[in-house]
């Protein structure tokens, strides 16, 4: 299976690449650009939102090339992969499963095959291939999930404060009032 495998690999890569540079030029060039990406991460409770936006913009765009090209393929996969569970965790958990609902669905679809390129590798037609660095089994899935879980946490823990729901920040008033 070596060629069939080499150019499936090629045709993985190219298309995860090509959604992530979509993805990232939409961030900054569609709809309302870098301003409109900064409001609706603002919206999701991100702090420093315009930088977000940016982060996310650098991060899609630059995995994308670097998948297309097979190049350092296990830090792009480690990229795709912490994109996607910041996405999956704030913007689409709560809607369930589906895409059509805006769920969860497609963001597992490609946080979990940048997981299983980071296993596979990029294969015979990649940039890692001929520089001879290329990084698979057991050490790419690796290094694919260990990079992209710490830096989704990292985020997480340095950006994200979630808005209190009402109920909550009601009930804490309340308690506060009866302390005093």
């Amino acid at each position: 299976m070596g060629e069939a495998s080499d150019t499936a690999l090629l045709l993985v890569r190219l298309v995860l690449g090509a959604v992530m540079v979509a993805h990232g030029w939409n961030h900054w060039r569609g709809g309302g650009g870098i301003t409109g990406t900064a409001g609706w991460f603002g919206g999701l409770g991100l702090t420093r939102p315009r930088l977000q936006a940016w982060l996310s913009v650098l991060t899609e765009l630059g995995a994308g090339v670097l998948l297309s090209a097979g190049l350092l393929t296990s830090l792009a996969c480690a990229a795709v992969l912490s994109v996607m569970l910041v996405a999956g965790l704030l913007a689409h958990r709560r809607n369930g499963f589906f895409v059509f609902k805006e769920g969860y669905e497609y963001v597992l679809v490609l946080g979990v095959l940048a997981l299983a390129l980071g296993a596979w590798g990029p294969g015979a037609y990649a940039l890692d291939e001929a520089a001879d660095i290329p990084v698979t089994g057991w050490a790419g899935a690796g290094v694919v999930l260990g990079l992209g879980t710490v830096a989704t946490a990292g985020l997480l823990a340095v950006f994200w404060r979630p808005a209190k729901s009402p109920v909550k920040a009601s009930a804490a008033k309340e308690s506060a009032a009866k302390e005093s």
